[in-house]
């Protein structure tokens, strides 16, 4: 008997620190973010992380829509 395994896709949300990390979140899991100083090695960091956060929590089901910047005073 064959086991197929399907494909999930996720929104990766990708910013710079002020240290000049990059880091990434996945809105679709809690608590699923990393770093990294590349954003090769910062790929293939998030994709270990949705692994292992799938191993314990499904994904909510939400659809991205976009980013905004605001503007607030300080």
């Amino acid at each position: 008997m064959e086991t197929r395994t399907r494909a999930l896709e996720f929104n990766v949300v990708i910013e710079k620190d002020e240290d000049g990390y990059y880091v990434a979140s996945v809105p679709a899991l809690r608590g699923c973010h990393t770093q990294a100083k590349s954003l090769d090695v910062l790929m293939k960091r998030i994709r270990e992380a949705i692994e292992l956060c799938l191993e314990v929590e499904s994904p909510v089901v939400n659809e991205f829509i976009g980013v905004q910047r605001v503007v607030v005073a300080a």
